[in-house]
């Protein structure tokens, strides 16, 4: 791997990790592919710095299975990609509200806009994912972020699915995190946030019809 292509943009579309057989329960929605993780793993949250938390949570409930060499590597989804190591999901669905890694230039990073994320191939795609896992038995939606949730928001208002529970959760990125204390979580420990944020995120996945 060359300095470049670790720090390249691919912006390429990043599908949703599903199971290969058997229902999808709940659909978890992050808010876009990171540099240095999904864009390079192809794979939502897999590299991503935030997605090593949201993997540590459902990997504790049986709802993804990872290869075992990854707790020896570098969380990293160029290194993922290269091994060619896949996780494997287990009643559950992981997608973002913008489906690729947001880039002007290829090498700098930055936030979806609102008009990529209201647009309508972007509100079309996701409505087709939704429809798509209601089929295979979805129960419930898992918002991580605001951007994710306000997104869901607006395809649940063009195609109302009142039958969808709806649970969120801060981000798992450090931002996400220190937002969950007062005063922005000055003096908190990284640690303990992450430890509290894996424990919500495991009963939101529960509330949301995973089994337990």
């Amino acid at each position: 791997m060359t300095r470049d292509s670790a720090v390249r943009i691919h912006g390429n579309p990043v599908a949703p990790l599903v199971p290969v057989r058997g229902p999808v329960h709940v659909l978890l929605v992050g808010e876009a592919p990171g540099p240095r993780g999904a864009d390079k793993s192809g794979i939502p949250f897999f590299g991503d710095a935030a997605g090593r938390h949201l993997y540590a949570a459902l990997r504790e409930i049986v709802a993804v299975t990872l290869p075992p060499v990854i707790d020896d590597l570098p969380w990293d989804g160029q290194l993922f990609a290269d091994g060619g190591l896949v996780p494997v999901a287990h009643g559950i669905a992981l997608g973002n509200a913008y489906d690729r890694c947001p880039t002007d230039d290829g090498m700098s990073f930055r936030a979806p806009t609102r008009g990529e994320l209201a647009s309508p191939e972007n509100i079309a795609r996701l409505t087709t994912e939704i429809d798509r896992f209601t089929r295979r038995g979805l129960t419930g939606i898992v918002t991580m972020g605001r951007v994710a949730a306000n997104t869901v928001d607006l395809v649940l208002a063009r195609t109302p699915m009142s039958q969808l529970v709806r649970r969120a959760v801060v981000h798992p990125s450090a931002r996400g995190l220190l937002s969950m204390l007062p005063g922005r979580g000055i003096g908190a420990k990284m640690v303990d946030l992450q430890m509290r944020w894996k424990l919500m995120c495991q009963e939101a996945v529960r509330d949301a019809g995973f089994p337990s």
